[in-house]
């Protein structure tokens, strides 16, 4: 039988409830390879696409009701004066769990003209609105948990924004100080921005599987993209960085974002790519 739980604020021991019994609240998702995306923070889904995490339920963030064995037999019902402290909304439909964050803005309540014999003013009760689509879903047949955002879904999941990671300011540093890079007109760690940020901890990755052939072949194939809006020193292999939309153009770079199209030669930036 399915299950609407709701999850209330301020609550350490047992802070989930049933909510509502024998309804399914969400559409099922139907899990299909084809618009799962492994996270990448970097990478922009596509409108009927979802991130997915394997292994979920071995991950620190992974939460005790998708953990454990789930028997409504556990968990009491809400009481009416706390559904206005709802953080969650779990809804167990089969074995499968669909989550949506629930926000002061989902709670409504509003006048309405009512129309019968005469017209009158009708106020109705407070309402929660649910979400067509969930913010995640955890599959429990295949222990994934697919998702859209995941800044929606990190009060959810406490912990999971790990997986958002920006470099350290040592590893900006670090960063800025490879060889191929020279830093001008004032441009410096302190300037460099929280995208960009987050740019260099994947550039660093991929930095660090290339071979020193690949490295001065990547600085080419920056250069034959970017002459126009980055300076190159070809001398001395370095890019000069003044600002930090010239920093994205070099971190894009590194993760070969350019390309040229094989039908007209038209050179391009991809905003997301994905391995296929």
């Amino acid at each position: 039988m399915d299950q609407v739980l709701a999850k209330v604020k301020g609550l350490r021991k047992k802070p989930i409830f049933k909510l509502i019994s024998d309804h399914t609240l969400f559409e099922t998702i139907i899990v299909d390879a084809g618009i799962c995306v492994p996270y990448n923070p970097d990478h922009n889904l596509d409108e009927d696409s979802w991130f997915m995490l394997g292994d979920f339920s071995n991950q620190p963030y992974c939460i005790d009701l998708v953990k454990n064995d789930f028997d409504s037999k556990d968990y009491d019902d809400l009481s009416k004066d706390r559904f206005s402290k709802i953080s969650f909304l779990c809804a167990v439909q089969g074995d499968d769990f669909y989550f949506q964050k629930i926000t002061p803005s989902l709670f409504v309540s509003k006048k309405m003209v009512a129309f019968g014999e005469v017209a009158e003013i009708e106020k109705s009760e407070k309402r929660l609105v649910v979400n067509t689509i969930p913010d995640a879903v955890y599959i429990k047949d295949t222990d994934t948990l697919m998702f859209r955002n995941l800044a929606t879904i990190s009060s959810i999941f406490k912990g999971i924004d790990v997986l958002y990671k920006e470099a350290t300011n040592e590893e900006v540093s670090d960063f800025l100080d490879e060889s191929f890079i020279e830093l001008a007109n004032g441009y410096d760690m302190d300037k460099v921005s929280k995208p960009n940020r987050k740019r260099i901890a994947l550039a660093m990755a991929t930095l660090k599987d290339m071979s020193e052939e690949d490295r001065e072949d990547m600085l080419s194939y920056i250069d034959s993209y970017c002459e126009q809006k980055l300076k190159f020193d070809k001398d001395n292999s370095k890019f000069e960085i003044t600002a930090d939309d010239e920093l994205k153009l070099l971190l894009y770079g590194i993760e070969q974002r350019f390309y040229t199209t094989p039908f007209g030669q038209e050179k391009r930036l991809a905003n997301s790519v994905q391995p296929i």
